[in-house]
């Protein structure tokens, strides 16, 4: 029974991790451009946007309205925003506290970002001098395997945090009986 429903449950993820890995497949197509700005400089136009011309349309990719993922491309960057589902105030508690752990270590994370876009609750940076070590691929992969584990991560804590919380109501609670 349980395997059954732990398959359902992946299922349902992936159509949802593969519109997510098509899109990001068409547009990490990502190359220098340097600034139409300031000379010498080479910076993220997602982040920026100093130059609209650069800039392409951003593409949003929801399950339902708590769980999406916002897509801004540009020519030489592209910023992945993820809102994880959250149901209730137990997984908004452990979301938040989830991705405070990852941001304040976003230097170990080469692509995530420290504080993600207003509305979702983790952000990714790929510029194109992440393509000199990484294969867009390996990017790929990072990105959709993140999105797996952190959604598994704070559907196992919470799973815990309840099993916790009943067996310390179940010792308190026989105190009072005889």
């Amino acid at each position: 029974f349980w395997l059954k429903y732990f398959v359902a449950m992946a299922n349902t993820l992936t159509p949802y991790l593969n519109a997510i890995r098509a899109t990001l497949d068409a547009v990490l197509c990502l190359h220098n451009f340097p600034s139409q700005v300031v000379e010498r400089h080479n910076k993220p136009e997602v982040e920026f946007q100093m130059t609209t011309s650069a800039l392409l349309r951003p593409i949003t990719i929801a399950r339902d309205e708590n769980e999406k993922c916002f897509i801004e491309p540009s020519v030489n960057s592209v910023r992945i925003s993820v809102k994880i589902k959250q149901s209730d105030d137990t997984e908004v508690m452990l979301c938040r506290k989830f991705a405070g752990f990852f941001t304040q270590r976003a230097d170990t994370f080469f692509v995530l970002r420290r504080q993600p876009v207003d509305g979702y609750d983790v952000s990714f940076l790929i510029t194109n001098e992440h393509f000199e070590s990484l294969t867009k691929d390996a990017l790929i992969t990072f990105v959709i395997q993140f999105i797996e584990d952190i959604d598994r991560e704070i559907k196992d804590m919470k799973l815990a945090l309840n099993t916790r919380v009943r067996g310390a109501a179940l010792a308190y609670m026989t105190q009072f009986v005889g």
